[in-house]
Formats: structure tokens, sequence, C-alpha cells
């Protein structure tokens, strides 16, 4: 009975430092694919400048942060302020790298929000079956 429970204590520890490492890497690695992409738009195939640098670096390290955020805190969420808030981060990313892009402040709000209601749908679809 005690050799049972000392097994069950270690699977707990390793799911819990695997949820660590993943907390701050996938926020990290969408944080930097997000600034890399966000520089490349700017940058346009020409040479690289401190201003296009700042931008990526200052976008990816806003995206980390408020991903790792919302990953903080998503358990604590009802199911329907999870997928909101999923949407809305998603939709204002996607909507921000197409206003880089030279496109219209309108054209960039209706990608935005049309992907952000997509991922809004696809994240409740994954909570609810999840949570219940």
């Amino acid at each position: 009975m005690a050799a049972h429970a000392s097994v069950q204590a270690r699977g707990v520890r390793a799911r819990a430092q695997h949820r660590s490492t993943t907390s701050w890497a996938l926020p990290l690695t969408l944080g930097v694919v997000l600034g890399w992409y966000a520089t490349s738009i700017v940058r346009g195939g020409g040479v690289l400048t401190g201003g296009q640098l700042a931008l990526g670096l200052i976008s990816g390290a806003v995206l980390a942060v408020l991903c790792f955020g919302l990953g903080r805190v998503q358990k604590r969420l009802p199911v329907e302020q999870a997928a909101a808030a999923y949407g809305v981060l998603f939709g204002g990313s996607i909507g921000f790298l197409y206003s880089l892009s030279g496109k219209s402040v309108l054209a960039a709000s209706v990608l935005g929000l049309l992907t952000g209601a997509a991922m809004l749908a696809a994240s409740f679809y994954a909570f609810y079956t999840r949570r219940s």
C-alpha cells in the first residue's frame, strides 16, 4: 500500500515539472516567433535597423508576458472567459502583424476579429470538453 502512494507522488511531481517547463517555454517560443515575424514584415527585405529590431523585441516580449500570464490564470477562469481571453490575444496578435504590412486599420481589425472569433470557438471547444 505504501509503495503505491510513493509511485503516485512521483508521477504528480513529474507532471508538475513538465507543466512548469512548458509554462515558460511555450510563451517564450511564441514571443520569439512573433518578434521575428514582425521584424521581417517591417524590414521588407532591406537592411535591418535599430528601430525595426526594437519593434520585434518589444512586440515579442509583450506577447510572451501576456501568454505567460494567461497561462497562469486560465485554470481559475470560467470556460467562457478563458476562451475569450485566448481569442482576444490571438486576434490582436494577428491584427497587429497584418497592420505592419501596410494594410488599412479596418482590414487589420476585420482580420483580427475573424481570427479571434475562430480562436474563441476552438479554445471554447477544447476547454469545455476537457473540463466537463
